[in-house]
């Protein structure tokens, strides 16, 4: 029988040190914790917050993500691809998702806000009507991502091909058009 937890809060706590136990967490919020390079696989979190916790590096092999908050944390190279994709739901806010991967994920209407998002790999995922707000896409990978209705009217430093994405009906700013000609090497005045 695994571990069942309701409506927990873990403050401060460095999982480095204290493994977080495999079972099932649910309503729970962690509030700056450490579990930077930990091993998730394995666990289920549904309906928890995590607020200003480093989950950089963590390992999320069959993790199960459903309905989870990120507030202020940062998650820099997490690997999302590799968690249980069923039911996987998230919302980050002013989250640093540097070098995260969404490889070929279903997270359509997810919402970014005032996120990092260097060299996030988005490429095969599908984000029908997400929402980037205020987030800095620089030098993130959009190749064979389905962004159609997805709103990215306030973001910026993004290079996205019309060619190679699905983007119709996607909202964009004037000032974001020169991110859809990138690839044409011209100059937008």
């Amino acid at each position: 029988m695994s571990l069942y937890t309701e409506g927990k809060r873990f403050d401060k706590i460095n999982f480095t040190e204290q493994q977080l136990e495999k079972g099932e967490y649910e309503n729970c919020t962690f509030a700056n914790c450490n579990f930077s390079a930990t091993d998730l696989s394995g666990i289920n979190f549904s309906g928890c917050e995590f607020r200003s916790c480093n989950l950089s590096m963590a390992k999320t092999l069959k993790t199960g993500f459903c309905d989870i908050q990120f507030t202020d944390c940062k998650l820099l190279g997490l690997h999302f691809e590799t968690c249980n994709e069923f039911l996987f739901s998230a919302y980050f806010e002013n989250c640093i998702l540097n070098l995260s991967s969404f490889y070929r994920m279903k997270i359509k209407k997810t919402k970014f806000s005032r996120c990092s998002m260097h060299e996030v790999d988005l490429s095969g995922a599908d984000l029908s009507g997400a929402i980037f707000d205020n987030c800095d896409l620089a030098k993130a990978k959009f190749e064979n991502t389905i962004l159609e209705r997805a709103d990215l009217r306030t973001s910026w430093n993004y290079s996205i091909d019309p060619e190679i994405n699905k983007i119709k009906k996607a909202k964009f700013s004037k000032q974001g058009i020169a991110g859809l000609l990138d690839k044409y090497d011209i100059e937008i005045e």
